[in-house]
């Protein structure tokens, strides 16, 4: 899986966006800002939750963080991070790499509506040195999100 997972679901679904890979590590909203030159708010960052007995992923712009409470009503339970290896069973990809492309098993997809503030953001792309640049309505497309708004950003 990994990258060459995103490499494929992206020369099948969209051939005109290209995996960009860094020479440094992007496996943290801070490092994947400061290698692919953005500021953090524009990293779209992937969260791997289970609700109950369902696995889901809630893509948000890097500067957020999951209100529980907001997630609790949007997806009718309490929302639990998926450790480093359940997130990989679940996704194909590891920590750091974590994204809603080229994924080992579909899932449902979520976009929080705090990407709608940028024109463009940069998600992994399956490994922790590699990303995307795609705008937020094309990426919930692509992948059959749903907008939520489930975070809070700060002040």
């Amino acid at each position: 899986m990994s990258v060459e997972s995103v490499r494929a679901f992206f020369a099948e679904r969209a051939p005109d966006i290209s995996v960009i890979e860094s020479a440094q590590s992007s496996a943290t909203v801070v490092l994947a800002a400061e290698a692919f030159g953005v500021p953090p708010s524009h990293i779209a960052k992937t969260l791997s939750l289970r609700v109950g007995e369902q696995v889901l992923l809630v893509v948000t712009c890097g500067t957020a963080r999951l209100d529980n409470k907001k997630a609790r009503a949007a997806f009718g339970g309490k929302p639990r991070m998926l450790n480093a290896d359940e997130a990989f069973e679940a996704t194909g990809h590891r920590v750091g790499g974590i994204c809603p492309f080229g994924l080992k098993t579909p899932l449902p997809v979520y976009c929080d509506v705090s990407l709608k503030a940028f024109e463009e953001v940069v998600p992994a792309a399956g490994s922790g040195n590699s990303a995307v640049r795609i705008s937020p309505q094309r990426m919930a497309e692509l992948t059959n999100a749903q907008w939520v708004d489930v975070c809070e950003i700060p002040a």
